[in-house]
């Protein structure tokens, strides 16, 4: 890497200071939160011309990996079409189009095609796109999509009439994610966010009517719960879902009577969650149990690892809870989805996904079984409650996103497409498999591992760990072919599943949070050093990488042990911890106390402050760093990275690259577009190649 690089632009120290339990704080660079301050725009721009400088040297090099990576992208495709009431919906891209084409067809695949939603049309213009809510309803004949053009997760909802093409007056703004249509094809509900984003209110639209007259259904006030709706595959009820990190509360709307008020299934219980599907009984069952209209209720009253009850829909509350499915302490219960004849639950064994199917007229009860070592599995589009017939996708690091049907009575299964990839993919010139580093506690953290079969086992290689470990959240291995440019020049990828995600049940999760949060950063530190130790790689080849609350990962595993990385990626990182966790007006703050702790309270103030990565920035050496950042980012704010790298310039004693990189017109996504996305991937790959001076390779 050239010496000969531009100076970088230096931020103003402004001091303010804070004054917490006793404890001082002075923050130099608190004025980078107001982004209507000109001289906020104009740092974060001098930011990124400084980078585009910095890297101009790999500007071929960027292009070269835009343009393999694309080229393995087979443009003009077509999903797998999604059968419901005779309609066959599916999406289609063209070549040279960013989004997709959405699309349905009646009777066949050999009708003629009606387009419902053109992406491309609507995005014409706008630096930013994405679709929200993309909801038909249930007499197919209209069809409810928002609209989100600024990054920011706020979106316009809009309602299109399919038969005429035309869309209604109705226009409903500053909607979320949440949405469902009762069943009279008239009345539909939609949330609201509250000023720190919060999903907090429901209402309730009819068509022709001005949104201004809409009626609140619900209101949520305690800060630490999200809002959310939808409508249950049996179609008979809109389910009203409050959740807070740790405990969640479930009420009901009769789909069919929408002008209903809500009722209560159970009433919150700290620390309790549970999970509602409805399931309206089999009239000819041979089992007694089944003829009763139920609720299946997936909790973790009891069970750490959750368990599978049921109750009557006159009597939901907890009372009334029969076991299902017992606590298992090596299953892990995510969820259970309902059809007629069976119900199929989503869980994890063992560190890996795993799908069980229960046949309610017979009781028995068998697993899907997958061939790789690592590998993700996820459930598809079931819109259809009385099919046998089970959609999932499944993927490994070498295997492609495959579309499965599994006939849930002849337990027979059916691969309907596979991810092309263009350019001669060959699966078997690629390896996948398990490590289980040793954390400094003992426990034992499982690693995935993808490579070329032909690269080296006698000597170190260039390689990426990466990681993420909040939120319960699993990081599991699946295909990229956009990571096929890294692992053709030689590199390994590797994903640490350190404590703080929910790769290993509930246990690790609790392992990873709260007073145990520093365990998620010790773990991914083990399992870089068994890396070195074990001679897959060396400090001086390899790079770690994690986004969001991975990003709060990067910047304290950078600070504890900035010897171990060559460089490091943090992407939109939660970096500024105490500072955002001190202040209930940014969104996400107060509902994520069940997640880090609240720093209101001492004893987490002191633990949070002890490994935020903005407030233990020392003065020595640290890796190659980029940060990205997303102006309009609802999630992480664009000046936690921003204050990090200024901060972090006037105290690191090392010449390596510090670069800032802020997406000045999206939010924490990145680029909408799937062309643009690439570019953005591109750059990344650049800097890590630079980094490991493999631009030759």
């Amino acid at each position: 890497m050239s010496d000969n690089r531009p100076i970088p632009p230096t931020a103003a120290k402004r001091p303010q200071e804070f004054v917490n339990h006793g404890d001082r704080r002075v923050d130099d660079y608190y004025w980078l939160r107001d982004k209507s301050d000109p001289e906020v725009i104009h740092y974060l721009e001098a930011e990124n011309e400084h980078t585009q400088a910095v890297m101009a040297h790999t500007v071929d090099l960027q292009k070269e990996l835009y343009k393999e990576m694309r080229a393995r992208i087979k443009e003009t495709d077509l999903s797998v079409p999604v059968k419901l009431d005779g309609y066959y919906y599916y999406d289609r891209t063209e070549e040279n189009q960013q989004y997709a084409i959405k699309c349905r067809k009646f009777g066949s695949m050999d009708a003629p095609e009606e387009v419902l939603l053109d992406q491309n049309l609507l995005a014409e213009g706008e630096e930013y796109f994405r679709v929200g809510i993309f909801q038909v309803s249930p007499d197919h004949k209209l069809l409810a999509y928002s609209v989100d053009t600024a990054g920011a997760e706020v979106y316009s909802l809009r309602i299109k009439d399919l038969e005429t093409g035309e869309l209604l007056p109705d226009e409903i703004a500053e909607t979320y994610y949440s949405f469902a249509w009762s069943n009279d094809n008239q009345t539909l509900f939609y949330t609201k966010l509250n000023e720190a984003m919060r999903p907090y209110q429901l209402y309730r639209h009819r068509l022709g009517t001005d949104s201004s007259q809409d009626e609140l259904v619900f209101q949520e006030d305690d800060e630490r719960f999200y809002l959310r709706c939808y409508k249950t595959k049996s179609k008979r009820y809109i389910l009203v879902v409050l959740g807070s990190s740790i405990t969640s509360e479930v009420w009901t709307i009769l789909a069919d009577e929408p002008d209903t008020k809500p009722k209560l299934i159970q009433e919150r219980e700290h620390g309790v969650e549970y999970l509602v599907e409805h399931h309206p009984g089999i009239a000819d069952a041979t089992r007694p149990g089944n003829q009763v209209d139920r609720f299946i209720i997936t909790t973790n009253d009891d069970a750490l690892n959750s368990r599978i009850m049921e109750t009557p829909v006159e009597t939901p509350s907890k009372e009334h809870w029969a076991e299902l499915v017992p606590h298992r302490e090596d299953v892990k219960v995510n969820w259970v989805e309902s059809f007629r004849t069976h119900l199929v639950v989503h869980q994890r064994e063992a560190g890996l996904p795993t799908i069980r199917i229960m046949n309610l007229k017979t009781g028995e009860d068998q697993a899907i079984t997958f061939p790789d070592p690592v590998y993700d599995v996820w459930s598809s589009s079931n819109p259809d409650f009385e099919t046998n017939m089970l959609r999932f996708n499944y993927t490994s690091f070498t295997t492609p996103r495959g579309v499965y049907e599994y006939n849930l009575t002849t337990q027979s299964q059916e691969l309907l497409k596979e991810q092309e990839v263009l350019g001669g993919y060959n699966r078997e010139e690629y390896e996948s498999f398990r490590l289980w580093a040793i954390a400094s506690d003992g426990v034992q953290i499982p690693m995935s591992v993808v490579r070329r079969k032909d690269a080296p086992t006698d000597q170190p290689v260039p390689l990426m760990l990466y990681g993420y470990g909040s939120y319960e959240s699993c990081i599991d291995p699946s295909f990229n072919s956009i990571r096929l440019s890294l692992l053709e020049r030689g590199m390994t990828f590797v994903i640490a599943h350190v404590r703080g995600g929910g790769e290993m049940g509930r246990h690790w999760y609790e392992g990873g949070k709260f007073l145990k949060k520093k365990n998620s950063f010790t773990d991914f530190v083990d399992c870089a050093q068994y890396l070195v130790d074990e001679g897959y790689t060396t400090p001086e080849m390899m790079i770690a990488e994690g986004r969001s609350a991975g990003g709060l990962l990067m910047g304290a595993i950078t600070n504890l042990r900035p010897d171990l990385f060559a460089g490091i990626i943090a992407g939109v990182p939660f970096v500024d911890v105490i500072n955002t966790m001190l202040d209930p007006s940014i969104p996400l703050t107060v509902i994520e106390y069940d997640e880090w702790g609240n720093p209101n309270d001492p004893t987490y103030y002191e633990y949070m402050k002890s490994y935020s990565p903005y407030d233990n920035l020392e003065a020595k050496a640290y890796p190659h760093i980029l940060a990205t950042a997303g102006l309009n980012d609802p999630r992480v704010h664009y000046w936690e990275p921003a204050k990090y790298v200024a901060k972090l310039r006037t105290l690191k004693t090392d010449s390596n690259r510090l670069l800032l990189k802020t997406n000045m017109g999206a939010g924490h996504g990145g680029a909408s577009g799937r062309f643009d996305y690439l570019e953005e991937v591109a750059f990344d790959y650049a800097f890590i190649l630079d980094v490991l001076d493999l631009t030759d390779v």
